[in-house]
């Protein structure tokens, strides 16, 4: 063969060869519809639209489920489901329901028709001074019940969120606890105010305060003295309960919050019982005044101090207060520690 002829054949190979695309470098992915992507009859750049745009070519995961962003909606929710489907508050709710009712009907009864001397919603006091403890063991429940059972890193876990967990806790247990005891507390307004409002005022009380609530020959109450012995009462137990639950926020553990919280109850009226002399005297004196149960009693208008002026207002709020406090310290010691 000549060196013509052998020229002449390999000019149109050079020539193909020319016109065919470089080799891609290794490591690299050929854009889509190039190589074994492209089927039988597709042409290239017919793929899924923005695939070459994809990582090793490979869609991302797309939840069909809607995503929405979590608030303290979501939390209350979840708060609200828990405590009504434990047995623990319909037994708590239901015995502290039973005692106010209870005891304030038997007292009712058992004062009826003769002249008690006090004003005419104060025989519920008798019964709450009782039906408060159950609000506030289930107050320090709502808290330890999940420490005990671990469930509270399953809801931290649902909710990172701690602040607003304990928040959800409280509003939904505050709640409660107010609509319930307010319920109990004005059921025995209402025993009281039919069994007890036929008194007769003796002639040597006709002097004094009690006499300005008779009218018409019978014994009534003023508005704020229904205000006081319903929503008063209902606010006091309330936060009392309140108070529980930041206080087994901070103990994680129920006995100890319990018996923390009968002693705040219980402890200084107790104490002042056994304090006798002049050199104690005023000490005596501040724990009575400040104790939680005169603070429910001046509600009533029987207050255990000598100011009879009292309303229990003011104790009310420096119970809120109190609260509140001890509130802000369980949120930053549940953001602070482990669980």
């Amino acid at each position: 063969m000549s060196t013509q002829q052998h020229n002449g054949q390999a000019a149109p190979a050079q020539q193909a060869a020319a016109h065919m695309p470089a080799p891609a470098p290794a490591g690299t992915v050929p854009p889509a519809g190039v190589g074994a992507g492209v089927g039988a009859g597709q042409q290239p750049g017919q793929g899924k639209p923005g695939q070459g745009h994809w990582p090793g070519g490979i869609a991302p995961y797309s939840s069909p489920i809607p995503m929405a962003r979590t608030n303290l909606g979501h939390a209350l929710v979840s708060e609200w489901t828990k405590i009504r489907t434990v047995r623990s508050t319909v037994w708590t709710l239901g015995v502290m329901f039973a005692l106010v009712v209870g005891i304030g009907l038997l007292s009712a009864v058992g004062l009826s028709g003769d002249y008690t001397g006090m004003p005419l919603l104060s025989s519920g006091l008798f019964g709450l001074m009782l039906g408060q403890i159950c609000v506030i063991t289930l107050g320090v429940l709502v808290v330890t019940s999940e420490y005990g059972t671990g469930m509270i890193r399953t809801t931290l876990t649902a909710c990172p969120q701690r602040a607003r967990v304990l928040l959800a806790k409280a509003t939904v247990f505050f709640l409660l606890a107010f609509v319930m005891t307010t319920l109990a507390c004005a059921l025995t307004a209402l025993i009281n105010s039919a069994l007890l409002s036929d008194q007769t005022l003796p002639p040597y009380e006709r002097g004094s305060e009690l006499a300005d609530s008779f009218e018409g020959g019978k014994l009534v109450a003023s508005g704020s003295e229904w205000l006081g012995a319903t929503v008063g009462a209902g606010l006091y137990v309330a936060l009392l309960g309140l108070l529980s639950l930041a206080v087994g926020a901070l103990l994680r553990h129920s006995a100890g919050a319990i018996t923390a919280m009968l002693g705040v109850v219980l402890l200084p009226l107790l104490m002042a019982m056994f304090m006798a002399g002049e050199a104690l005297q005023d000490v005596r004196d501040f724990l009575i005044e400040y104790s939680p149960l005169n603070g429910l009693a001046s509600l009533y208008r029987i207050p255990m101090t000598t100011d009879q002026d009292a309303t229990g207002w003011p104790l009310l709020g420096g119970l809120a207060v109190v609260t509140l406090v001890v509130f802000a310290g369980a949120c930053a010691l549940l953001n602070k520690r482990d669980v």
